[in-house]
């Protein structure tokens, strides 16, 4: 409840607000784009910044001696799923409608995810690589040695994906993992009901790439997840941007629980 408790205060103010919605109109800006953008000034932005952060619903990443600010949208899902699924739908409109205008897909080519979750990272670790996690959370079976130049192995809705170009590309075990994502085969776009020009037009997109850093922090572990290498109009990262908030959920309740989601099934950004 705390941790809630801090995202509600940060929305509270409507200053921070606007920060969020210049991060959802364009995601990954510096500092100063946010300040010339919203017309604030730097230390005022910088101190709003922080309590986002601090709140988890900004998150950053170093990009040579710039630092971007991503807007995170996982504890908006948790406050979904904490309160609409306690209240009828109506009464937590509100609620639904800020979580679908903090994940919308107007944003920059990256999408950056942020969570804290109460585990270790050896059994993060093996919540990323080891099939018997993934299927739970995720309803994905990946199949790898996880060493860098490995093929990995899809299996999902009943159909494998494998492809030379499915590959590990960095492998730093309980810190860094990173991989190409999977083809879209005809085999599952029929899976998932794809049209053959919907499915044509993914094919035809850049193969993007997912990575997960994981950064131990006393009895937490932060999981930062970057997604990214698409082009502009990019019909995949339409699906991938309302995937992985609910899938990072589902994933933080099974390691911190043992049990995934009651109502949750099990997540795939893979459209």
């Amino acid at each position: 409840m705390a941790e809630m408790d801090e995202v509600f205060k940060a929305l509270a103010d409507p200053s921070r607000r606007r920060l969020l919605d210049s991060l959802n109109a364009r995601n990954g800006q510096t500092l100063r784009e946010l300040c010339a953008g919203l017309d604030m000034a730097r230390q005022s932005v910088s101190k709003h910044l922080a309590v986002l952060e601090a709140a988890n619903l900004v998150t950053t990443v170093w990009r040579g001696r710039e630092k971007l600010h991503y807007l995170n949208a996982v504890p908006i899902n948790a406050i979904a799923e904490r309160w609409i699924n306690q209240y009828d739908r109506q009464r937590a409109g509100a609620l639904a409608d800020l979580k679908t205008a903090l994940e919308g897909h107007d944003m920059a080519d990256d999408f950056v995810y942020t969570t804290y979750i109460r585990t270790t990272a050896e059994k993060l670790w093996q919540a990323l690589t080891e099939p018997a996690f993934t299927t739970r959370y995720w309803g994905v079976e990946l199949e790898s040695d996880w060493k860098v130049g490995s093929t990995v192995t899809w299996k999902q809705f009943g159909v494998t994906i494998a492809d030379p170009e499915q590959v590990v590309l960095e492998s730093e075990p309980h810190k860094r993992l990173a991989y190409t994502w999977h083809t879209f085969t005809p085999e599952f776009g029929r899976s998932v009901g794809f049209g053959d020009e919907a499915l044509a037009q993914m094919a035809a997109e850049p193969r993007s790439r997912v990575t997960f850093e994981i950064e131990p922090l006393g009895e937490m572990v932060k999981l930062t997840i970057v997604h990214g290498g698409f082009e502009a109009g990019s019909a995949i990262r339409d699906g991938i941007s309302g995937g992985w908030p609910a899938l990072i959920s589902n994933l933080k309740t099974l390691l911190e629980t043992g049990e995934t989601l009651p109502t949750a099934e099990p997540a795939a950004p893979a459209q």
